[in-house]
Formats: C-alpha cells, structure tokens, sequence
C-alpha cells in the first residue's frame, strides 16, 4: 500500500504503538532512500542512517523511550556537524522519512529530546565515529492504531503579506 505525498503529510502523526510486525528490508531501505533524497545545505548531505531491527538492539534503543519496545524498527540518523546546517539537513532527512513511512502504512515517530542525553551511549552502541552526532532515533513499526490528533487549521497559522493576529 502507499499514498500519495500529499495524503500521507495529512495522515501522518506520531504514532508510539507497534504490533511487534518485523518490517520487509525493502520498505526500510525505501524510507531510509526518502531521507537520503531529503534537501541539504549546499547539497552537503550531511547524513548516514544506521537501521536496527534485531531485538537484542531495540531493547537495548528502548531505553530513550520504553514506548520503542515492539517498534520493527529504529533508525538512528547520524550527521556530520562540521556541516554548518546538520541539524536542519538532518531534521529535512528525518521527516522525508515519516512520511514515506505513513506512505507505506507505517507508523513512526521522530524522539525528539530523548536522543541527546543518551547520544555518546547510542553512539558506542551503533558503532558511529566519535566525529559523527547522533540528531535522533526514529522508531518505526506496523501500527496498533492511527492517532487522530487534530492539527490547527490553515486558517489558524497563514498569514499573508504580514503576522497578524
């Protein structure tokens, strides 16, 4: 199953329970491609994706947020920060990637704050390079449910010209 871009940005939301479904290698390297293909600061692209699906690591990834535990997988997103614009590359790569999830009838959810205080931990644990930053970890799974979060209405946040209230 997929959708169409625009269909899956209005679908997509943080979805934080997973059935435990492993997830086809093709559909990871199929979001993972979305997140190679995002924009990037002077085409630096500034990024490498480690893809954990063992168990054994996803328990040991879980620790940021237990609600990780029956995710099918977990996408740690590395970026090299001697790029000036590596957190917004890397924060470009990452949404490409939930919404090609959603596109796929995935859930997923971007950790955000969770990832940091644990980075040099996550680091030793996925192998990368003491020169690399860890931006985040991005679980991915077959979803339990959709939530059904409302999200302000265009009218609520366009202004035209100028801010006005």
């Amino acid at each position: 199953m997929t959708m169409d871009a625009l269909e899956a940005i209005r679908k997509r939301r943080s979805v934080r329970e997973y059935t435990g479904e492993p997830i086809p290698k093709e559909d990871l390297e199929t979001i993972v491609d979305a997140g190679r293909l995002a924009a990037s600061g002077h085409n630096h692209q500034p990024w490498d994706f480690v893809v954990a699906t063992e168990r054994t690591m996803i328990e040991q990834l879980k620790v940021a947020s237990l609600w990780m535990e029956k995710a099918g997988a977990i996408i740690a997103v590395v970026v090299d920060p001697s790029s000036r614009w590596w957190q917004e590359d890397g924060s470009a790569a990452v949404e490409n990637m939930l919404i090609a999830a959603t596109a796929l009838g995935y859930g997923s959810c971007w950790l955000q704050g969770y990832t940091m205080p644990r980075e040099e931990e996550f680091k030793v644990l996925l192998g990368v390079p003491k020169a690399k930053r860890l931006l985040t970890l991005v679980p991915i799974g077959a979803p339990v449910g959709w939530p059904t979060v409302a999200k302000k209405t265009l009218d609520q946040v366009i202004h035209w010209e100028r801010y006005s209230t």
